[in-house]
């Protein structure tokens, strides 16, 4: 996988902390240190998401030999499955991510890294160097959850729902890459 497809993966991936931490930056109050917080959340999300791959990679292997025939369309349906759902959440009440709290945050870096997981799986078919890409997704996830709630104390709750819709748009194009890689269709 090239770096360019790396880093488009990695921002698709992150797309669901970084509007989960716009919304959590609606929610600071004034008197709070807002840059802690952005970086806790950051590297809360960051953590996950580079964690998660991690687990769905070592699962990919062992599976590996049977489904590598069709690894390609495995990838592709998976990408677009979790770019679709993105983007239909995206759609849905943004309060459930308003919330705080470190066992709130937990909660929430779990729930927008089982995308993740389901990519790390995928990325075992790729023959991909793990480390090296689960470091690109760890990094660029924490870099855009601490700024999403920079914006997030800025923006407003418009943001959050776009973020989402682009980063299941992102998904989408790399699981059609993917595919049409695979058949010969792009170089």
């Amino acid at each position: 996988m090239r770096l360019s497809e790396l880093f488009i993966l990695a921002m698709g991936l992150s797309m669901d902390a970084f509007a989960v931490s716009i919304c959590k930056g609606l929610c600071i109050e004034k008197e709070k240190n807002k840059t802690s917080i952005a970086l806790l959340t950051g590297g809360f999300f960051g953590f996950f998401q580079a964690v998660m791959p991690l687990f769905g990679f070592y699962l990919g292997i062992s599976f590996r030999r049977v489904i590598e025939q069709v690894d390609h369309w495995i990838a592709f349906f998976l990408l677009s499955f979790i770019g679709m759902s993105m983007i239909r959440d995206s759609r849905k009440s943004q309060e459930y991510k308003k919330r705080g709290g470190i066992k709130e945050l937990l909660f929430l870096s779990i729930a927008t890294s089982i995308d993740a997981f389901a990519v790390g799986i995928m990325l075992a078919f790729l023959k991909v160097n793990i480390f090296y890409s689960i470091l690109w997704i760890g990094f660029i996830t924490f870099i855009l959850s601490s700024v999403g709630v920079q914006l997030g104390i800025l923006l407003g709750n418009k943001a959050s729902m776009y973020s989402q819709k682009v980063g299941g748009g992102l998904l989408i194009f790399m699981g059609v890459s993917i595919l049409m890689k695979h058949l010969g269709i792009w170089a």
